[in-house]
């Protein structure tokens, strides 16, 4: 790995491809104990969960359903601080066993204001899985349950990040330089 330039930014190397795996494949492991004979229904937060939930789905061995919500707070580098949903959760939630699966949790906020939608909705169990937490940057309260990576807070990229929409099918995660 080797340092990048996506727009106008330099990003160097953090965690490498094969560190991912590893951690992701763990946490799959760690699910399919968990939820044995639960059937869970996982929802993945688009557009930054997408690689992560394929590769998590993928190590998973239970019976289990994924779907798909957008859900976007991100406006360059900076979280905007308002949570816009684009594509809307479109499966009952009730007495199911639920896990949401984000790609990163900074300030909390998205998660924040979605998960309250869940539990009203009264699902048996409900739990969140991430990638990378930034504790550093949390200011929303919203428990985490299964986590990769607890990170920094700097800016990231890569494996479904983005910077404005660029950088989502790098392989690994780049930190942005100093």
């Amino acid at each position: 790995m080797s340092a990048i330039t996506v727009m106008d930014k330099q990003f160097v190397p953090f965690i490498a491809e094969e560190t991912i795996a590893h951690k992701v494949k763990e946490m799959g492991q760690q699910l399919n104990k968990d939820y044995a004979d639960k059937r869970p229904l996982f929802i993945a937060v688009l557009n930054g969960a997408f690689m992560f939930s394929s590769d998590l789905f993928k190590e998973l061995t239970i019976e289990a359903e994924i779907c798909f919500i957008k859900l976007a707070s991100y406006k360059g580098t900076q979280s905007t601080g308002h949570v816009i949903t684009a594509i809307g959760l479109d499966v009952d939630v009730t007495n199911r066993h639920v896990v949401v699966l984000e790609d990163i949790i900074d300030t909390g906020k998205t998660l924040f204001d979605f998960l309250p939608q869940l539990v009203n909705q009264h699902p048996a169990s409900l739990k969140v899985a991430v990638l990378l937490h930034k504790p550093e940057a949390q200011i929303h309260p919203v428990k985490i349950d299964y986590c990769c990576f607890t990170i920094p807070n700097k800016f990231v990229l890569g494996y479904g990040l983005d910077y404005d929409g660029l950088a989502r099918n790098l392989r690994e995660v780049y930190q942005l330089s100093e």
